[in-house]
């Protein structure tokens, strides 16, 4: 269970905790699956839909967090392709939700944004925003976002290879000799994130303890923290602690 502090400590103890952090290891990518709105409305007797509008209200104020802390790269696992399958009435208000946001992080001039995810799976006007984002460039001069939206780790890797077997053919190689050089750099050079930074720290909201298809292939040796608070009351002392904890490790790669 996730430790209360009483609130007339909160603001020291949150101080403390970011003080505690000078001179450490920041992660320089972080991804994040945002897990747990649907609970938090239905502890609060709210609509299912207020409770994704809460959290991508959220969305918004962790970045802030991510940009005063020196974090340099977020990912954000915002849909994937099983919660296609949910219910139309909800899936509807979400998906509007989702192009609301994106629009608003899009015109954001203080962050790059990028997108990953199949828009086939995604209506037209959800699709075109996802299609358009997925050929921007990151930035290094300001805190780059990747929103994973109709997004599912297994179909990335496939659309990967898919993807390194046509440029194959492109470039009139031998499937053979292909099967025989074909390594771990190849298939990374095809990914929705290629060119960017592994996550050094995966973390999950809502007590949930598993990836669920989440950057499967980039979070081979990143470390993970999950936090049991549900995503809309997710505060700077969560994310300070996940920090801290990140900070404590030591990273072996495999080693």
């Amino acid at each position: 269970m996730a430790w209360k502090i009483p609130h007339p400590l909160y603001g020291l103890y949150e101080r403390r905790l970011a003080r505690s952090l000078r001179g450490q290891k920041i992660p320089e990518h972080v991804a994040m699956t945002v897990d747990g709105n649907r609970r938090w409305a239905k502890q609060f007797n709210a609509s299912v839909g207020h409770g994704h509008q809460a959290g991508a209200e959220k969305i918004h104020e962790f970045l802030g967090w991510c940009q005063e802390l020196g974090v340099k790269v977020v990912t954000l696992y915002m849909l994937s392709t099983e919660n296609i399958g949910r219910s139309k009435e909800e899936l509807d208000e979400l998906l509007v939700i989702i192009a609301t946001m994106m629009d608003r992080l899009d015109s954001d001039d203080t962050i790059s944004v990028s997108a990953m995810g199949a828009p086939e799976v995604l209506p037209d006007y959800l699709a075109e925003r996802l299609i358009r984002l997925t050929q921007r460039t990151p930035t290094t001069e300001k805190l780059h976002v990747n929103l994973a939206v109709g997004y599912g780790g297994r179909r990335e890797i496939v659309d990967a290879v898919r993807e390194l077997l046509r440029d194959a053919v492109a470039q009139q190689r031998d499937i053979a000799e292909l099967a025989e050089t074909l390594d771990v750099e190849d298939i990374s050079r095809f990914l929705y994130t290629r060119g960017q930074r592994d996550p050094d720290l995966v973390i999950r909201t809502s007590g949930e303890q598993r990836l669920s298809g989440f950057l499967l292939w980039q979070s081979a040796y990143s470390e993970m923290y999950f936090c049991e608070v549900l995503w809309p009351a997710f505060r700077r002392v969560d994310f300070l602690r996940a920090l801290r904890d990140y900070a404590g490790r030591h990273r072996r790669y495999g080693s």
